[in-house]
Protein backbone atom coordinates (compact mmCIF):
# COMPACT_ATOMS: atom_id res chain seq x y z
CA UNK A 1 0.00 0.00 0.00
CA UNK A 2 2.75 2.44 -0.79
CA UNK A 3 1.96 5.87 -1.30
CA UNK A 4 -1.79 5.35 0.53
CA UNK A 5 -2.26 7.99 2.91
CA UNK A 6 -3.98 6.27 6.13
CA UNK A 7 -5.11 8.80 8.58
CA UNK A 8 -6.88 8.37 12.04
CA UNK A 9 -9.35 10.23 13.26
CA UNK A 10 -9.49 9.29 17.41
CA UNK A 11 -12.37 9.95 19.99
CA UNK A 12 -14.11 8.23 22.56
CA UNK A 13 -17.45 8.41 20.57
CA UNK A 14 -19.60 7.68 23.55
CA UNK A 15 -21.87 7.85 21.78
CA UNK A 16 -21.37 8.77 18.06
CA UNK A 17 -22.73 12.19 16.68
CA UNK A 18 -23.76 13.94 14.06
CA UNK A 19 -20.49 16.06 14.55
CA UNK A 20 -18.11 13.31 14.26
CA UNK A 21 -20.14 12.03 11.44
CA UNK A 22 -19.57 15.37 9.73
CA UNK A 23 -15.62 15.25 10.30
CA UNK A 24 -15.53 11.52 9.59
CA UNK A 25 -17.19 12.04 5.96
CA UNK A 26 -15.01 15.31 5.41
CA UNK A 27 -12.05 13.48 6.26
CA UNK A 28 -12.53 10.23 4.30
CA UNK A 29 -13.56 12.69 1.27
CA UNK A 30 -10.89 14.85 0.87
CA UNK A 31 -7.96 14.19 3.31
CA UNK A 32 -6.86 10.33 2.95
CA UNK A 33 -7.27 6.73 1.21
CA UNK A 34 -8.16 4.78 4.24
CA UNK A 35 -9.50 6.87 7.91
CA UNK A 36 -9.16 4.58 10.64
CA UNK A 37 -11.44 5.61 13.11
CA UNK A 38 -10.06 4.95 16.56
CA UNK A 39 -12.31 4.25 19.50
CA UNK A 40 -10.34 5.06 22.30
CA UNK A 41 -11.11 2.44 25.49
CA UNK A 42 -10.78 5.97 27.99
CA UNK A 43 -12.31 4.04 31.10
CA UNK A 44 -11.11 6.88 32.66
CA UNK A 45 -13.63 9.21 30.93
CA UNK A 46 -16.50 6.20 32.62
CA UNK A 47 -17.86 5.62 29.09
CA UNK A 48 -21.86 5.14 28.89
CA UNK A 49 -21.03 2.56 26.32
CA UNK A 50 -18.87 -0.15 26.41
CA UNK A 51 -15.62 -0.14 24.00
CA UNK A 52 -17.15 -2.76 21.97
CA UNK A 53 -20.60 -1.70 21.64
CA UNK A 54 -18.74 2.15 20.69
CA UNK A 55 -17.15 0.18 17.87
CA UNK A 56 -20.35 -1.40 16.99
CA UNK A 57 -21.93 2.19 16.75
CA UNK A 58 -19.27 4.01 14.89
CA UNK A 59 -19.08 0.68 12.60
CA UNK A 60 -22.86 0.99 11.94
CA UNK A 61 -22.89 4.73 11.46
CA UNK A 62 -19.87 4.96 8.93
CA UNK A 63 -21.00 1.99 6.82
CA UNK A 64 -23.51 4.16 5.47
CA UNK A 65 -20.58 6.86 3.97
CA UNK A 66 -20.21 6.37 0.11
CA UNK A 67 -17.12 7.85 -1.79
CA UNK A 68 -14.05 8.68 -0.49
CA UNK A 69 -12.07 6.58 1.67
CA UNK A 70 -12.13 3.27 2.82
CA UNK A 71 -13.07 3.60 6.55
CA UNK A 72 -11.68 0.88 8.97
CA UNK A 73 -12.90 1.17 12.95
CA UNK A 74 -10.59 -0.15 15.69
CA UNK A 75 -10.24 0.40 19.44
CA UNK A 76 -7.23 0.96 21.10
CA UNK A 77 -5.79 1.51 24.78
CA UNK A 78 -2.50 2.86 24.17
CA UNK A 79 -0.63 6.20 23.08
CA UNK A 80 -2.53 7.35 19.94
CA UNK A 81 0.73 7.98 18.26
CA UNK A 82 1.53 4.25 19.14
CA UNK A 83 -1.49 3.21 17.62
CA UNK A 84 -0.79 5.23 14.89
CA UNK A 85 2.74 3.84 14.13
CA UNK A 86 1.07 0.21 14.10
CA UNK A 87 -1.42 1.03 12.08
CA UNK A 88 0.95 2.71 9.05
CA UNK A 89 -0.74 6.17 9.84
CA UNK A 90 0.96 9.01 9.23
CA UNK A 91 -1.68 11.42 9.68
CA UNK A 92 -3.81 12.62 12.75
CA UNK A 93 -7.30 13.95 12.64
CA UNK A 94 -9.41 16.02 15.03
CA UNK A 95 -11.98 18.43 14.87
CA UNK A 96 -12.43 21.84 16.65
CA UNK A 97 -15.50 22.88 17.52
CA UNK A 98 -15.29 26.30 18.95
CA UNK A 99 -12.19 28.49 20.48
CA UNK A 100 -12.25 26.27 23.64
CA UNK A 101 -11.40 23.37 21.99
CA UNK A 102 -8.29 24.96 20.29
CA UNK A 103 -5.74 25.14 23.88
CA UNK A 104 -5.97 21.81 24.36
CA UNK A 105 -6.05 20.22 20.63
CA UNK A 106 -2.92 22.53 20.03
CA UNK A 107 -1.39 20.75 23.45
CA UNK A 108 -1.94 17.48 22.13
CA UNK A 109 -0.91 17.90 18.68
CA UNK A 110 2.52 19.44 19.94
CA UNK A 111 3.31 16.60 22.63
CA UNK A 112 1.99 13.98 19.55
CA UNK A 113 4.59 15.71 17.58
CA UNK A 114 7.34 15.73 19.63
CA UNK A 115 6.34 12.09 20.53
CA UNK A 116 6.34 11.06 16.48
CA UNK A 117 7.62 13.98 14.35
CA UNK A 118 6.76 11.82 11.29
CA UNK A 119 2.75 11.84 12.14
CA UNK A 120 1.24 15.37 11.14
CA UNK A 121 -1.88 16.73 12.62
CA UNK A 122 -4.52 18.21 10.73
CA UNK A 123 -7.67 20.28 12.16
CA UNK A 124 -11.06 20.52 10.91
CA UNK A 125 -13.53 22.99 12.13
CA UNK A 126 -16.90 21.85 13.21
CA UNK A 127 -19.64 22.61 10.32
CA UNK A 128 -22.28 25.63 12.08
CA UNK A 129 -24.46 23.83 12.29
CA UNK A 130 -22.48 21.09 14.33
CA UNK A 131 -20.15 23.33 16.72
CA UNK A 132 -22.34 22.89 19.89
CA UNK A 133 -22.99 19.64 19.65
CA UNK A 134 -20.64 16.87 22.22
CA UNK A 135 -21.40 13.56 23.33
CA UNK A 136 -21.66 14.67 26.93
CA UNK A 137 -24.01 17.26 26.46
CA UNK A 138 -25.88 14.82 24.23
CA UNK A 139 -25.63 11.73 27.19
CA UNK A 140 -26.82 14.70 29.42
CA UNK A 141 -29.72 16.06 27.41
CA UNK A 142 -30.74 12.34 27.03
CA UNK A 143 -30.25 11.14 31.15
CA UNK A 144 -32.71 13.82 31.88
CA UNK A 145 -35.33 13.01 29.49
CA UNK A 146 -34.36 15.67 26.57
CA UNK A 147 -35.01 15.32 22.82
CA UNK A 148 -31.64 14.61 21.24
CA UNK A 149 -32.91 13.14 17.95
CA UNK A 150 -31.24 16.49 15.92
CA UNK A 151 -27.57 15.67 17.19
CA UNK A 152 -27.58 12.24 16.32
CA UNK A 153 -28.93 9.13 13.88
CA UNK A 154 -32.21 7.72 14.17
CA UNK A 155 -29.93 4.01 15.04
CA UNK A 156 -28.09 6.13 17.86
CA UNK A 157 -30.73 7.72 19.68
CA UNK A 158 -32.65 4.49 20.03
CA UNK A 159 -29.53 3.01 21.38
CA UNK A 160 -28.87 5.76 24.02
CA UNK A 161 -33.07 5.49 25.00
CA UNK A 162 -32.55 1.82 25.36
CA UNK A 163 -29.45 2.12 27.69
CA UNK A 164 -31.20 5.32 30.02
CA UNK A 165 -34.02 2.70 30.31
CA UNK A 166 -32.13 0.14 31.68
Amino acid sequence: MSGTRIGIYPGTFDPITNGHMDIISRAAKHMVDVLIVGVAQNIGKNPLFSAEERVEMVTQETASINGGALIKVRSFNNLLTDFAVSSNATMLIRGLRAVSDFEYEFQMASMNSYLKPDIETAFLMASDRNQFISSGLVKEIAKLGGDVRQFVSPEVHATLMSKFSN
